[in-house]
């Protein structure tokens, strides 16, 4: 597949026309990088923004302690990376691979250019942001109002809504992954997806999970109920 194709399948670059694709296309970098291998580093000039072409790449922040707060874990044709294209700042985060990825940079000043031309892109993008500023206030709701057990289960309702409500679920991510996304560490996870288990509202197989109880998994979600 050419790198124009795979241009055109980015959702934030769908419904541009070919000629736009074309131009996204040549100022477009390919890169690739190994599992774990580090993309950019908070503080790190913001020259640009990634979407993913392939693998899996996670975006955190890091404690003082060193301790690992995952914020976005992102698949192809996701974008990451995008503020400091319009703050022309620097990134206010981490971005490492967890697989083996392949990344499309669009440096800051040529996506600049580009855009004056074509402002439907800024559009796009700024259609993105918003969806991302919805993501870090539900993100910040849940640290900061609700206990694990809570973030849990509402993180297991979004995997069921990307399975069209699906109740039988399968983890892409190590419970440490998760744990880190939920703000908690491994341990207290494990033990919250043993009472979950314990008290029938959800069956545990490995990374396999299925709802056994929604309507209790929602009252833990919502704050109705506690472990």
């Amino acid at each position: 597949m050419s790198i124009i194709q795979q241009i055109s399948l980015i959702p934030l670059f769908k419904g541009l026309s070919e000629s736009q694709h074309s131009g996204l296309a040549g100022i477009a970098a390919e890169k690739s990088f190994s599992r774990g291998q580090t993309i950019f580093s908070e503080g790190d000039d913001g020259d640009g923004f990634y979407a993913v072409a392939s693998g899996r790449i996670k975006v955190f922040k890091l404690s003082p302690d060193g301790r690992e707060q995952i914020l976005h874990i992102l698949g192809p044709g996701e974008i990451f990376g995008e503020v400091p294209v319009f703050a022309g700042s620097r990134f206010p985060a981490n971005a490492a691979a967890m697989e083996e990825s392949r990344v499309f940079l669009f440096r800051r000043d040529s996506l600049i250019a580009l855009i004056e031309k074509n402002p439907s892109i800024a559009m796009g993008m700024l259609a993105v942001l918003s969806k991302r500023l919805r993501m870090f206030t539900s993100l910040i709701d849940d640290l900061s109002l609700k206990e694990v057990p809570g973030r849990l289960a509402s993180y297991l309702l979004y995997l069921s809504k990307k399975e069209n409500g699906s109740s039988d679920l399968e983890l892409d991510i190590t419970k440490g992954q998760l744990a880190s996304l939920l703000g908690t560490i491994p341990e207290t996870l494990s033990r919250i997806l043993s009472k979950m288990s314990g008290q029938g509202i959800i069956e545990c197989d490995g990374p396999r999970i299925k709802i056994t109880d929604r309507e209790g998994i929602e009252d833990l979600a919502s704050g109705l109920d506690r472990l």
